[in-house]
């Protein structure tokens, strides 16, 4: 049993665990030619610098921002068509509707935003239509002011369908003795998912939503590096993209590491109230 464990607890020492004595990069002024052991040491300055740069302060407001948005529209999003298609009768309807939502989880994020570009971007198709009725053209792709709402929506469009599989599943172990009798004392639709459904899936709720507050600080490198060229690093600057500009970019790896490790302790810190705050509501919590 002991071999078999072997290989995967050799996965997360490699590649999970050693990484991160890396770490120890946010307390110097990292050079890659001069190694961590040649450095120079500069305490906690890296950490000083993350609040008082402007840069950072602003990748860190969109980034609670994006956050946010994902957090109250696209967290629930899949559970709200989770309780649609557990409503559909038709079996035949409820598994095309599966389908249908499911497959945007499988393309990659550059298509994703090629897609959306072709949609809405200045030659999309809603400008083509906008044209043909004498409207004035919207370029919603390249708007700054649009562009939390439009990473939010796209996060929804790709991941709603995915997102059902776990809901749907919870429900199913939901007893259909409960549904029977709320039927009996005559409990319409809303009254049984407000009864008996939500309250047999709270637990994978509140389990789902510990685990989101553990990334609330990471809103998706790759789908917004790819649009931050078209609403400029204002509106589009995270945590993850300045790291990696900052650190990869433009040398200053301590800064970027830094940035890094605290992002880390506050989702380690967000997960651990989270998880105690559900235990004293009565909930199990993760762990």
């Amino acid at each position: 049993m002991y071999v078999l464990i072997a290989p995967g607890l050799l996965f997360f020492v490699v590649f999970r665990y050693l990484p991160l004595l890396g770490n120890i990069a946010a307390w110097q002024d990292y050079s890659p030619f001069l190694g961590f052991r040649r450095s120079p040491w500069v305490g906690w300055a890296n950490f000083a610098q993350i609040f008082s740069d402007p840069e950072l302060l602003n990748a860190l407001r969109n980034t609670l921002l994006l956050s946010g948005l994902q957090i109250v529209f696209a967290f629930p999003a899949p559970l709200a068509l989770a309780l649609l298609l557990n409503s559909v009768i038709s079996v035949r309807v409820r598994r095309w509707i599966q389908t249908v939502v499911y497959l945007p989880h499988f393309i990659g994020w550059v298509i994703v935003v090629s897609i959306w570009n072709q949609m809405l971007g200045p030659t999309g198709v809603l400008n083509h239509v906008l044209k043909l009725f004498g409207l004035k053209a919207a370029d919603i792709i390249g708007n700054p002011d649009s562009f939390a709402v439009l990473v939010t929506a796209q996060v929804i469009w790709k991941e709603v369908g995915w997102g059902t599989i776990i809901f749907l599943a919870a429900m199913l172990a939901i007893p259909q003795e409960l549904y029977e009798s709320a039927a009996l004392d005559r409990a319409g639709p809303w009254r049984r998912i407000w009864h008996v459904t939500l309250p047999g899936i709270a637990s994978v709720i509140i389990l789902l939503l510990i685990l989101r507050l553990g990334s609330v600080l990471s809103v998706g490198f790759e789908q917004i590096l790819l649009q931050q060229p078209a609403v400029g690093a204002d509106a589009a600057q995270t945590l993850d993209t300045f790291v990696y500009f900052r650190g990869i970019n433009g040398g200053d790896w301590g800064l970027a590491t830094a940035a890094g490790l605290v992002k880390g302790l506050v989702g380690t810190v967000l997960v651990l109230g989270a998880n105690r705050a559900a235990k004293k509501l009565g909930g199990e919590g993760v762990f």
